[in-house]
C-alpha cells in the first residue's frame, strides 16, 4: 500500500464536488472526483483510495450504498464515509452494516467532515501500522515460535541455523524467563533430528531422589512405588534430543553420573543390569553464572567443560527493547483469540510505560501481563490506567514521573514539526524532508497532534 493518503470524493453535484475539494484537499496528499459510480470504480481500480466519500444517491443503475459495498469487497481495508441530502436511521443503519466508516447528512458541515476524515486518515494509519508489523511478525517469528527483529536477535537466529544441522552438544545460558526452552525447541526443529522425540526435564524441579529414575529410568521392583519398568529421558530421547533445563541445579551424585553417560552413552536402568546405549544429543540451560559455581565446587568444571561445547547466550528483554512492539502485538493477538476478546491494543503512552518497565521476569513476565491486561481492560484501547501498579521503570522512577517525561518529549516533538511546517509554508514533502521523516510518518505525527 502507498504510503501517501488519497481521498475520492463521489458526488454528482459538482458545486458539493468543488466545496469538498476546497475543504479537504489540504488534509490529504491526493483528492479526486467523480460524478457517477461508474467514474468512481474505474478511478478506484486504478488508484489506492483508502479513504472514499460517497453520495448515497448517484445517477445510474448504482447509488452509493452499491458502490461502497463494490469497493469493499475489492478492498475491505478501504474506509467509506457516506453523505446524504435524505438521511433516515434505516439509510444510516444499512450503511454502517455494509461497512461504512460514518454517515453524514446535507448540507454537509465542512468542519464535521473534516473531523470524520481526520478520524478516517487515523484508522487507515493504524490499520497500516498494524499491517506493517503483522508483517514483520510473521518474518521474525520464523524460527518455532520466536519473535525477534533486532539485531542481537537475528545474530541468535543465525546461531541457531547454523548449529541446528550438527550434533554438538549446546548450552544455553540466559535469565529466567527469556525462552530457553523455545531455543532448544529450534535447535530440534532445524535439525536432521526433528523426526524423532525432543524429550525436556527440569532437573531443578525434581527432588534428588527421583532425579536417577528420571534420567535413566528404573526397572519394576527397584524402590517402593516402582509398580512397573519405566524408561527414564535418555531413553526415550533416542533419535531425537534431550533438553537438561536448569542443568546447575543437579546434586553432585548426579553430576558424576551424567557426566559417565555422557562420555560412553551407556548407562542402566535403576534397579538393572542391562546396559543401555543413547544417542540423544543434549542441549542443557542454566540462569545461574556457571563460573562462579564451579569456582565454588558446586559443579563439577570437567561436567560443564563437556556440555559447554557449543555455548548459546539469549538476550534478556531489556537488551532488545526495540522487540517489545512485536511481542505485544504477538500476545495480544493470541490472547484475544483465546480469551474470546474483541480485538484490543494499547495506547501510545501505555506502550512508552511498557518499553520503559524493567521486565526482571523478562519474555514471561511480559506475556503474563499480556494475558492479564487482556483479560481484565473493559475498553478496546489498553491505557496507562490499565497497567498493574507494580510496573516500574529500569531507573526505578514511578510510572507517573515517565509519564510526564513522555507527555514532554511529545510536546517538543509536536513545536518542532509546526516550526518546520511553518518554514516549509506548510508544504508537507518540504516538511518532511526538513525533519529528515518519511511523508507517512509526517501525517501520522500531524495527526496525532491536531496540526491541520
Amino acid at each position: 500500500m502507498s504510503s501517501e493518503i488519497s481521498l475520492l470524493v463521489v458526488d454528482d453535484e459538482p458545486n458539493i464536488r468543488s466545496g469538498l475539494r476546497k475543504g479537504l484537499e489540504r488534509l490529504v496528499d491526493r483528492l479526486d472526483t467523480a460524478g457517477d459510480a461508474d467514474e468512481a470504480m474505474e478511478r478506484f481500480l486504478q488508484h489506492d483510495y483508502p479513504i472514499v466519500i460517497a453520495d448515497v444517491r448517484l445517477p445510474g443503475d448504482c447509488d452509493g450504498l452499491h458502490l461502497v459495498t463494490r469497493i469493499l469487497e475489492q478492498r475491505p481495508s478501504t474506509t467509506a464515509i457516506m453523505i446524504t441530502a435524505h438521511g433516515t436511521v434505516e439509510t444510516a443503519v444499512e450503511a454502517m452494516r455494509l461497512g461504512a466508516f460514518d454517515f453524514i447528512t446535507k448540507p454537509v458541515d465542512l468542519n464535521l467532515i473534516r473531523q470524520q476524515v481526520q478520524k478516517a486518515i487515523e484508522h487507515h494509519q493504524l490499520c497500516e501500522e498494524n499491517r506493517q508489523l503483522k508483517d514483520r511478525l510473521a518474518n521474525a517469528g520464523e524460527i518455532s515460535g520466536i519473535i525477534g527483529n533486532c539485531a542481537v536477535m537475528q545474530d541468535v537466529f543465525r546461531e541457531i541455523r547454523q548449529v541446528a544441522e550438527t550434533d554438538a552438544t549446546v548450552w544455553i545460558q540466559g535469565e529466567s524467563g527469556t525462552g530457553k526452552e523455545l531455543i532448544a525447541r529450534a535447535l530440534h526443529d532445524l535439525s536432521d533430528r526433528r523426526t524423532g522425540p525432543f524429550v525436556a526435564v527440569n532437573v531443578g524441579a525434581l527432588p534428588e531422589s527421583l532425579l536417577e529414575s528420571e534420567l535413566f529410568g528404573h526397572e519394576k521392583g527397584a524402590f517402593t512405588g516402582a509398580t512397573r519398568q519405566k524408561p527414564g529421558c535418555f531413553e526415550r530421547a533416542r533419535g531425537g534430543t534431550l533438553f537438561l533445563d536448569e542443568i546447575t541445579e543437579i546434586p553432585p551424585k548426579s553430576q558424576v553420573d551424567l557426566l559417565r553417560v555422557l562420555e560412553s552413552g551407556q548407562f542402566s536402568r535403576v534397579g538393572g543390569e542391562e546396559v543401555l546405549t543413547s544417542d540423544a544429543r543434549i542441549v542443557s540451560a542454566t540462569n545461574k553464572d556457571v563460573k562462579t559455581l564451579v569456582s565454588d565446587g558446586s559443579f563439577r568444571e570437567d561436567l560443564f567443560y563437556r556440555l559447554n561445547i557449543i555455548p548459546l547466550s539469549v538476550p534478556a528483554l531489556r537488551q532488545r527493547r526495540d522487540d517489545l512492539p512485536l511481542l505485544v502485538e504477538h500476545f495480544l493477538n493470541y490472547f484475544c483469540e483465546r480469551h474470546r476478546r474483541e480485538g484490543k491494543r494499547f495506547t501510545s503512552e501505555a506502550m512508552g510505560l511498557l518499553g520503559a518497565a524493567s521486565w526482571p521476569g523478562n519474555v514471561r513476565q511480559l506475556r503474563n501481563v499480556v494475558e492479564r491486561l487482556v483479560v481484565t481492560s473493559r475498553g478496546e484501547l489498553i491505557d496507562v490506567e490499565d497497567l498493574p501498579s507494580d510496573l516500574m521503570p529500569m531507573d526505578g522512577r514511578p510510572i507517573e514521573a515517565v509519564k510526564r517525561l513522555a507527555d514532554a518529549v511529545e510536546e517538543a516533538e509536536r513545536k518542532t514539526i509546526q516550526s518546520a511546517l511553518h518554514e516549509a509554508n506548510f508544504h508537507r514533502e518540504q516538511t518532511a524532508r526538513l525533519l529528515g521523516v518519511s511523508l507517512r510518518t509526517l501525517h501520522y505525527k500531524m495527526s496525532r497532534y491536531g496540526l491541520h
